[in-house]
């Protein structure tokens, strides 16, 4: 449970101020971290000792200490030397050992809790229990981020993440599967959704500069009690897959931000397929050429204003006029008219949309 690095570095941490050499072995004598050389000449004596009854004993002049997590035997803790101190260093090593499983395994299970929470994989009745044994608030206000990296396993990713909360000890960052980082933060009662945002925003730019990772990040809405995160998940899910279809050029995405996009998203295929057939009379509007559709868009860009879109285009007022009423004949749409302009922006969105749910299938 306790990966080798974390071994190594406390029983370095030890050796620093004791000047005494440790090694921890598994039961079946295997080294996992050690300050001494020749380790080896110890395999069997381990793991004899490991299958006697002894919880300590001293052989070739190091002591052997056993290790438990939850009164089973997890390590073989060797010392160096016969001495009293020796054995003195030899039990604060041991209860040091013992204490890190024991914060290790309380983290597997916090991170077991929260996976299983985000996915609605527990019932409200256990939701409330587990959470009290686990020592975590109910009802705090949190709200649940989503880390989309573009390489699976970004080990760097995750970890820069780690280290960016790690003075927030009631913040839990997990991962559901091999692309995706979720934190799950706990907030005060004067963060809004600026602060989220700008939160957001510090990810981004630390992740970029850092662990030289490319993300996208997106998060739900605030909510209130520990039953809501997974709410708060799935709405950071949908606006990352939202973000993708209709704001691609957005490195962050929020919920309560999406507009339009988030109603689309919902549309059944069936639907969308009917809603452009009628509008366009079977045409698609990415079919236009591609002057046509610059013009369009530095069009809705400009809040439909004709002389702002003509000088951005760098082209005369006449010319705009005229590509509009052409387009207005191919269309019977005249997007100089609000409503029609509506129409053939929400068309556009969802055309983007039916092209995303055919590469899924694809």
């Amino acid at each position: 449970m306790i990966s080798n690095q974390i071994l190594q570095n406390t029983i370095d941490g030890m050796k620093s101020i004791t000047r005494v050499d440790l090694c921890v072995m598994d039961t079946e004598g295997k080294p996992l971290a050690s300050t001494m050389n020749n380790t080896d000449e110890y395999e069997a004596t381990v793991a004899a000792f490991a299958d006697s009854p002894a919880d300590s004993q001293v052989i070739s002049e190091c002591q052997f200490f056993k290790v438990y997590d939850d009164h089973q035997l997890e390590y073989i803790l060797l010392v160096r030397g016969d001495s009293d101190d020796v054995y003195m260093v030899g039990k604060i090593a041991t209860f040091q050992l013992q204490s890190l499983l024991v914060a290790y395994k309380e983290r597997f299970d916090k991170d077991n809790f929260i996976k299983n929470l985000l996915l609605d994989n527990l019932l409200l009745v256990d939701i409330y229990n587990r959470a009290k044994k686990l020592h975590i608030e109910t009802d705090t206000r949190r709200v649940v981020y989503l880390i989309e990296t573009k390489n699976e396993k970004d080990t760097n990713a995750l970890e820069t993440v780690r280290s960016l909360f790690a003075g927030k000890p009631h913040d839990f960052i997990t991962a559901v599967d091999e692309r995706n980082i979720i934190i799950v933060k706990e907030l005060k009662q004067s963060d809004n959704y600026d602060n989220l945002m700008s939160t957001a925003k510090v990810i981004v730019d630390m992740l970029n500069t850092e662990a030289m990772s490319k993300v996208h990040v997106a998060y739900g809405t605030i909510v209130n009690e520990i039953k809501d995160i997974s709410r708060s998940y799935k709405e950071a899910k949908m606006a990352l897959d939202v973000g993708k279809i209709f704001y691609s050029e957005r490195k962050v995405v929020a919920y309560n931000n999406l507009g339009i996009g988030r109603l689309i998203f919902q549309l059944p295929m069936p639907l969308c397929k009917m809603f452009i057939r009628e509008i366009f009379d079977g045409k698609s509007p990415d079919e236009f050429d591609d002057e046509t559709l610059v013009t369009i868009n530095k069009f809705f860009e400009n809040s439909l204003n004709v002389s702002e879109t003509s000088r951005e285009l760098y082209i005369h007022r006449n010319t705009l006029v005229y590509r509009l009423d052409k387009l207005q004949k191919s269309t019977n749409l005249n997007l100089r008219v609000f409503d029609d302009a509506i129409t053939f922006k929400i068309a556009l969105m969802v055309v983007k949309y039916m092209k995303y749910m055919e590469s899924l299938e694809n």
